[in-house]
């Protein structure tokens, strides 16, 4: 069974425009973006926390995204 922060990702990952607001606030400002995801998990009634969050995001094989982790 996937976990929140899987399904999560999926849902966000899968709405282009979603996608595309969490990239230019990452872009300004990494630790916003990292909350907004929780707030979007929130919303949905996928609370996750943000270490569940960073930790799930690196695990995944996408070098852009382990980056902005190291800004994280």
């Amino acid at each position: 069974m996937a976990s929140n922060v899987e399904k999560l990702y999926k849902l966000i990952s899968e709405d282009y425009n979603q996608k595309q607001d969490l990239f230019r606030i990452a872009l300004n400002n990494p630790k916003s973006a990292l909350e907004k995801i929780c707030q979007i998990g929130n919303d949905l009634d996928l609370k996750v926390t943000r270490e569940e969050v960073v930790e799930y995001l690196s695990t995944l094989d996408d070098e852009q995204t382990k980056l902005w982790l190291i800004k994280v």
